[in-house]
């Protein structure tokens, strides 16, 4: 089996797709898939290239038990081609992606993230840059559902295809 190749798209890199990277290999590894998906994050934007998470999203993912390791890149247009899924975080993340070159040809794998939360809201992951800690939390919350029902989603039309 190749292995799926899925990308977290926000807009600085240092919040939420990190954050929905970590919790997704956590949750991939506890399932023992790590061997078949290869999973990265990235940012629409130039702004936090080769830096760390913001220290609030490294804060909050430990006291959720979720170790992140990352630095900062920016979405590039070989990554429409290398990608399986890519899932963003809102649709501002989903408009920029769709606009790089040759996008046409593969907006098929472009989902916002919240089209696999299993709540009946959804919409779009806020960005948790300009407020508190109980933001991070939501935020944190609203992914651990969101990876959960797309890894339930691979689970059923891919992993287990064997």
């Amino acid at each position: 089996m190749t292995k799926i190749k899925v990308l977290f798209v926000c807009l600085g890199n240092i919040c939420r797709s990190p954050l929905a990277e970590a919790i997704f290999k956590h949750k991939v590894s506890q399932r023992g898939y790590h061997q078949f998906l290869e999973i990265d994050s990235c940012g629409t934007s130039n702004y936090h290239i080769g830096d760390t998470p913001d220290e609030r999203t490294m804060t909050n993912a430990l006291e959720n038990g979720i170790v992140i390791h990352h630095r900062g890149r920016q979405l590039q247009s070989a990554d429409l081609e290398y990608f399986d899924f890519i899932l963003a975080m809102d649709k501002s993340n989903h408009q920029n992606i769709l606009r790089l070159p040759k996008a046409d040809q593969h907006q098929h794998k472009v989902f916002l993230m919240r089209s696999f939360d299993a709540s009946d809201t959804h919409d779009e992951v806020p960005d948790p840059y300009y407020g508190g800690m109980r933001g991070f939390q939501e935020v944190f919350e609203i992914l651990d559902r969101s990876t959960e029902s797309f890894l339930q989603y691979l689970e059923q039309n891919y992993l287990n295809q064997k």
